[in-house]
């Protein structure tokens, strides 16, 4: 009974000490900036690791990469067998859904590449695999998101980029500077709020660790919705991948305002230049919902 007691209060106490980690964040810009340093150097030196385990075998990894970028290319092979078919969806052209699929693609891609591995944390709270983790003297989501970091998922990356590029190349549109620049802050604040969605989702793993599939209802399910039209959907739909979800500003509210198109029914038309400001909240509630996480671990069974 003795050693079960001191097992249980040396897991909790490094529950502890991890949420004090990752909680330094709020103690001030010293304390933030330190916690992102040591996170990023934590997240680098755990990637550095498993990517040079990846290279070792070249061949294997140049297959892997090549079918991840085939099986997420045939997503898009859908909408060309639909185009064959049809000359427009939602009053969308190809070239127009082409930019949809793209930069929701690309975003998801980079967020999947980064955080991925998020999605095994219901795995690791069951098991108690968790606790090795928290026993190191480093940031536990920088540790989590970057275990396992599969390179292989980077295909799905640049086949996102391929489709973005080829839409463009198609597109009919009047450019300007502000139009030009908007794309690439797109595409990263995309990536960022993805990524903010599964850190949430693996803070709700904390407590539902068999409601993984949930969480990815809202990042693979959410990178399948952005990839068609907003006009094929209902607009309680809409209305709430902007005001509940933000999933809209990963790429159809800054895609609209490149395609002159305006914005959904009861949305502002400035809601497409309103991306940096929604990764930066969704960045402030992940950190939030992670936090919170952490200080209900209780080890094995919590």
């Amino acid at each position: 009974m003795a050693d079960s007691r001191t097992r249980d209060s040396s897991a909790e106490g490094s529950a502890a000490e991890g949420s004090s980690a990752e909680g330094s964040w709020a103690e001030g810009p010293s304390s933030a900036g330190s916690w992102a340093r040591d996170s990023w150097r934590t997240y680098r030196m755990v990637a550095g690791m498993w990517i040079r385990s990846t290279m070792t075998y070249r061949s294997s990894f140049a297959l892997t990469l090549l079918t991840s970028f085939c099986v997420t290319f045939f997503d898009f092979v859908v909408i060309l067998l639909m185009f064959g078919q049809v000359r427009g969806l939602g009053g969308f052209s190809f070239a127009e859904v082409a930019l949809l699929y793209g930069t929701a693609g690309t975003s998801f891609g980079i967020a999947d590449l980064t955080t991925g591995s998020l999605q095994r944390m219901g795995r690791r709270v069951r098991d108690g695999s968790l606790d090795t983790f928290l026993m190191r003297p480093a940031p536990l989501l920088a540790q989590v998101a970057a275990d396992k970091f599969a390179l292989r998922r980077f295909g799905r990356v640049a086949q996102g980029l391929m489709v973005l590029v080829w839409g463009l190349l198609l597109l009919d549109v009047e450019w300007t500077p502000l139009k030009v620049l908007l794309l690439p802050v797109t595409v990263v604040c995309g990536a960022v709020i993805f990524g903010a969605v599964m850190v949430v989702g693996a803070s709700a793993l904390f407590w539902l660790q068999d409601a993984a599939e949930v969480t990815n209802s809202f990042t693979y399910g959410g990178n399948t919705l952005l990839q068609y039209p907003p006009t094929i959907f209902a607009q309680d739909l809409v209305r709430g991948v902007v005001y509940v979800v933000p999933l809209a500003f990963v790429s159809w509210l800054p895609a609209l305002y490149v395609l002159g198109r305006p914005a959904p029914a009861g949305v502002p038309d400035g809601a497409a230049f309103a991306s940096p400001l929604v990764a930066a909240v969704s960045c402030g509630v992940a950190a939030l919902a992670w936090r919170a996480g952490i200080r209900s671990y209780r080890s094995t069974g919590s």
